[in-house]
């Protein structure tokens, strides 16, 4: 019978063969506000432990070779300043890449992905969070697709003005028209449609029209967790017929119960001290830690991750399951998966609970290509049946 060690050390050799490919990473939102992109004062080829969740050493120990790099912006920035705050993000990410090519390289396909995998270097994609960096402009759209940007998720935290957020109160009843439009011209540019941070009406209104999968870049499931960042059953059990990826999510505050209360009465303590409660920089930090000292915080584990894997599969199926950690996007992690070197602990977590070595490389590597695969097919049909979309808000939405 194999012990926990044997299956740490099997999880290591497989994730070797079948890298890690996440979903969400917010390393470029944490230079900005850290170090504001100097590179120079926060160098991630070397270890920047207690600093960071993520730097190349850390990608290395942890079996990572493809990365979704999030061009975040807050949801509380809107207009042009949220477009050229997402072109800084862009920025920095290009940055990594030039200043890392022994261990980062750009990917702008399934086939980059796997043309990094051989030669052993991470593969470098990026997802836009949220609308509101497009600034509802369909050519906006186009212009991140063709600065790398390979999916977009529709909300962050705040709803805007054509789809609702999970975060906030139902405004336009999922998608409005120009919503809509939105998705069709994602999907006709080979952009995928990422449903992490939408409301389930919004979640449902784009099943039901991309015609390319989807991706959930960073959720879990709302049935182990009922907290409305997560995904329902119902909306897991769509995505076969769509063919879409739930990546699931290590946010503890999103997959462990007894976490929601606790987070929830912390970031109200971030805002009595004037700070937005998204905030990781080290005087906020300071904040989260008296807090927690004077309030212990309940600890996911790499358990409690592999317990929303275990009932996504159930639902979804092993072809429609990943893995999106939000590292450097949360002020807490679960214990053994502290930051990107913890990936094994997890994959060693699902070999102990009987999951096999094909299902695993599924769940790592191989739907993530897949599903962008996927949408690049797509793309290419639609763009021999019709040309860009310049519809408006105005037009379609009458704002």
């Amino acid at each position: 019978m194999d012990t926990p060690t044997d299956h740490l050390r099997r999880a290591r050799e497989l994730l070797a063969a079948h890298p890690v490919a996440d979903g969400h990473n917010d390393l470029p939102w944490a230079l900005r506000e850290h170090v504001r992109y100097d590179l120079d004062r926060m160098d991630i080829a070397g270890d920047q432990r207690g600093r960071l969740h993520t730097d190349i050493p850390r990608l290395r120990a942890g079996g990572v070779g493809a990365q979704f790099w999030s061009v975040y912006v807050r949801s509380d920035m809107a207009g042009d300043a949220a477009v050229s705050a997402t072109l800084e993000q862009i920025d920095i990410v290009d940055q990594l890449i030039t200043r890392y090519p022994a261990d980062l390289v750009r990917a702008l396909s399934a086939e980059d992905m796997e043309i990094a995998r051989a030669e052993g270097r991470i593969a470098s994609l990026m997802g836009a969070e949220g609308g509101h960096s497009v600034n509802n402009s369909l050519a906006t759209l186009r212009a991140l697709y063709a600065l790398g940007v390979r999916y977009m998720t529709l909300t962050h935290n705040d709803n805007i003005a054509w789809a609702d957020s999970a975060t906030d109160e139902p405004a336009v009843g999922g998608l409005s028209p120009f919503g809509h439009e939105v998705v069709r011209e994602m999907n006709r540019i080979g952009m995928l449609v990422d449903l992490s941070h939408v409301a389930a009406t919004t979640m449902r209104d784009a099943l039901a029209t991309s015609v390319a999968p989807v991706v959930f870049s960073h959720s879990s499931s709302r049935a182990i967790c009922d907290h409305p960042r997560n995904i329902p059953d119902d909306v897991l059990a769509l995505l076969p017929a769509n063919g879409g990826v739930a990546m699931a999510t290590f946010v503890p505050k999103f997959i462990l119960p007894a976490a929601v209360e606790w987070t929830r009465a912390a970031d109200e303590n971030m805002r009595a001290h004037g700070l937005h409660h998204l905030d990781t920089t080290p005087q906020a930090m300071k904040i989260h830690e008296a807090f927690e000292a004077a309030n212990p915080r309940p600890v996911a584990t790499a358990a409690t991750v592999a317990d929303h894997l275990d009932h996504m599969r159930e639902v979804a199926g092993v072809d429609h399951i990943g893995i999106g950690g939000d590292f450097d996007g949360t002020a807490f992690t679960p214990a053994g998966l502290d930051d990107v070197a913890g990936y094994p602990n997890l994959i060693a977590e699902l070999l102990g609970r009987g999951w096999s070595d094909a299902d695993l490389a599924k769940l790592t590597w191989q739907n993530a290509v897949r599903v962008l695969r996927a949408a690049e097919d797509v793309a290419r049909d639609l763009q021999e049946l019709r040309g860009p979309s310049n519809a408006t808000i105005d037009q379609l939405d009458g704002v």
